[in-house]
């Protein structure tokens, strides 16, 4: 039984190496991570927001997400020295201006944020 398993072992091919693994695959790119929390006017995670982000030299947002059960979203954007503006695509009164944060990003980093909504006062007579 020994020899059976030193034979099977043997004759067994090699293990891939992580190098010869990865040949012919394009190299992983390198990026930045914006991982954010919206947070309602309760103080509580609030799943369901539309959010978009856009850089702040843009005038239109580059990607749109939607906070996950837990409020969060996350996004990778291109390495380097920049600020992006990420704002809850939600309606407001009119006169008010959309929850937003501006949030600087310096190469490959990994930038945790959290967004606050406001609490909206409902007038009554």
């Amino acid at each position: 039984m020994l020899l059976v398993t030193a034979c099977c072992v043997l004759a067994a091919p090699p293990p891939a190496s992580p190098q010869s693994a990865h040949q012919g695959q394009a190299p992983a790119k390198d990026y930045a991570l914006i991982y954010g929390t919206v947070w309602g006017a309760d103080d509580r995670p609030a799943a369901g927001i539309p959010i978009t982000i856009r850089r702040s030299s843009d005038t239109k947002p580059k990607w749109k997400l939607v906070s996950d059960r837990r409020g969060e979203f996350a996004q990778r954007v291109p390495p380097g020295h920049d600020d992006y503006i990420i704002q809850a695509d939600i309606k407001v009164p009119k006169g008010e201006s959309k929850p937003e944060i501006t949030v600087k990003i310096d190469n490959n980093e990994r930038e945790d944020v959290g967004l606050h909504l406001k609490s909206v006062v409902s007038s009554s007579k």
